[in-house]
């Protein structure tokens, strides 16, 4: 029996009487051959993580993240890492690792494209925007491209109301889409062209990039491109027009008067 994702079924010899059906994954296996090994630098990186941190295993999503910069997913292996210098068990750094949707269980594509569906986007036009990709590129959900260029999610909101619909390639936007727009710009990553996030640095990053730009080491472009645009900062221009201010805190009842202190 398939699941409604088509990209599962439920396990025919699966014990009767357990919490629910159990789902086998049908996505191809993962050729590790052709993934990048976790070095002796990455595990030196990992500590250096660490090493932020009062209690270690705070850091361990930062850890994961690099562990994708590296290897473009969350491997077996880098579980495994994440285990010996947390003192975990591989269970739970695995458990932390699905729990999270910014994490790959399969190599992401070398442009991560996110489609937000959620209510705004959806009235504007985002379902029509998923479907016109899914149908170009033949990906669905948690996909991707033999050629390994692109990889497909449909995610639940990007954060990004005010430039609806959105769709976001390794975590930068790309603003005010359509199905055909959202195309182009899928064409033109696939291609090798330049292209530029309507908000964030001046050319869009890989998804490698990004991922250690997360685990914590900036690539210097912080600064660069427009960070918020008109739309969203309407609201605060209009509070300045009305002179609108927030109220003061309330006094804490608890805090002493100045002798008390004293």
């Amino acid at each position: 029996m398939t699941s409604p994702s088509g990209s599962q079924r439920i396990d025919p010899e699966a014990p009767a009487g357990g919490p629910g059906p159990v789902l086998l994954d049908l996505q191809p296996p993962v050729d590790r051959t052709v993934v990048p090994p976790l070095t002796e630098q990455t595990r030196a990186e990992v500590r250096e993580i660490i090493a932020r941190y009062p209690k270690p295993r705070s850091a361990l999503l930062p850890m994961l993240h690099l562990v994708q910069s590296v290897q473009g997913y969350v491997s077996p292996d880098g579980i495994r890492l994440c285990a010996e210098e947390l003192g975990l068990t591989k269970a739970e750094v695995g458990a932390v690792a699905t729990f999270y949707t910014m994490y790959r269980r399969r190599p992401a594509g070398q442009y991560h494209v996110g489609v937000c569906t959620n209510t705004l986007c959806a009235v504007l036009g985002g379902d029509e925007i998923l479907e016109a990709l899914e149908e170009h590129t033949g990906l669905h959900h948690d996909q991707t491209s033999a050629d390994g260029m692109i990889s497909l999610e449909h995610i639940e909101c990007n954060a990004a109301c005010d430039y609806a619909p959105v769709v976001m390639v390794n975590w930068e936007f790309h603003d005010d889409q359509t199905p055909q727009s959202a195309i182009e710009l899928v064409d033109r990553l696939r291609a090798g062209e330049p292209v530029a996030p309507t908000r964030g640095p001046r050319t869009q990053c890989t998804f490698k990039e990004m991922s250690r730009v997360l685990a914590g080491f900036p690539d210097g472009r912080a600064t660069e491109g427009v960070q918020a645009g008109p739309a969203t900062l309407a609201g605060l221009a209009l509070a300045q027009q009305r002179g609108d201010t927030a109220p003061d805190y309330p006094a804490d009842p608890t805090a002493g008067t100045p002798d008390q202190e004293s």
